[in-house]
């Protein structure tokens, strides 16, 4: 719904990149390798393909967004504060006492529409918003960003089986198919394969692209706005820890922050100098 040019996006992502950084090492504590894999995502959410408004967060035909990863709090956090909902001095609270921002998102915040962290609950909350717009008539859209350590839930199986039921096309559930969750990789610990060749049979129209490469993602939330009968599954393939060569593709990054002001400081020079 904004005008921004992909290298605006691109400029974007990386400030919510070194936010994430600073929230988390700020904490001393937070989950930034999932966050970091999301925010070109975020990005193109938040600053060009929803229609929403900061000063009217509440607004009736706001399209709607559910974390289902919660954990993923800084990309969110970072992307509301950047886009105007509220100060971005206020990151400097993440997960300190007395703040507002919690470790997992939660409804409460200006933006946030649902509290989320326990996982494999947000698809079936973005099912209800879908399914109540739909019942009313509105065009919003309603999106869910899922994580694929989430993917071994079983209740997100049976979110997909409802959303195909009930012809859910103003859902769009994009995974963040980093292959990395809080043990360790996702094809050891519980594999899950093809993603897009399971979720298909359950009625879902499914794309696969980069969830890393900002024209793709456009590209595919563009597509996502098209009128349809079912829902739309995107398998948006990431780096866990995108942007910081350390965290990249490293499971002790799910949910640790930079060790030492060192590794702070490299993390930081590094997203900066990123294209």
């Amino acid at each position: 719904m904004e005008s921004y040019t992909i290298n605006d996006l691109n400029a974007t992502a990386r400030e919510i990149r070194k936010e994430i950084i600073k929230m988390v090492y700020s904490a001393k504590s937070g989950h930034p390798g999932g966050s970091l894999s999301i925010a070109d995502v975020i990005t193109a959410l938040y600053f060009k393909e929803m229609n929403i408004d900061p000063e009217k967060p509440d607004k009736p035909d706001r399209d709607i967004l559910i974390m289902s990863k919660g954990h993923a709090s800084p990309a969110e956090y970072a992307a509301l504060a950047l886009r105007g909902y509220f100060p971005v001095e206020l990151l400097e609270g993440f997960r300190k006492v007395n703040s507002k921002l919690e470790g997992h998102v939660h409804r409460g915040i200006p933006g946030v529409e649902s509290s989320t962290g326990s996982l494999g609950q947000g698809l079936g909350v973005a099912i209800g918003f879908a399914l109540s717009s739909k019942l009313d008539s509105k065009t919003n859209k309603i999106y869910a960003i899922l994580g694929d350590g989430e993917m071994e839930e079983g209740n997100i199986w049976e979110s997909l089986m409802a959303a195909s039921k009930y012809h859910l096309g103003n859902l769009t559930a994009i995974l963040d198919r980093n292959m990395i969750q809080l043990d360790g990789f996702t094809e050891d610990i519980m594999p899950l394969g093809n993603v897009a060749e399971k979720v298909a049979p359950f009625g879902w129209e499914v794309i696969t692209i980069n969830g890393n490469n900002m024209d793709e993602v456009v590209n595919a939330l563009e597509y996502a706005k098209k009128p349809r009968d079912r829902p739309l599954f995107i398998v948006a393939n990431t780096i866990k820890g995108k942007g910081v060569s350390y965290m990249e593709n490293n499971p002790k990054y799910h949910g640790s922050p930079p060790a030492n002001e060192e590794e702070y400081v490299q993390a930081l020079k590094e997203i900066e100098g990123s294209q």
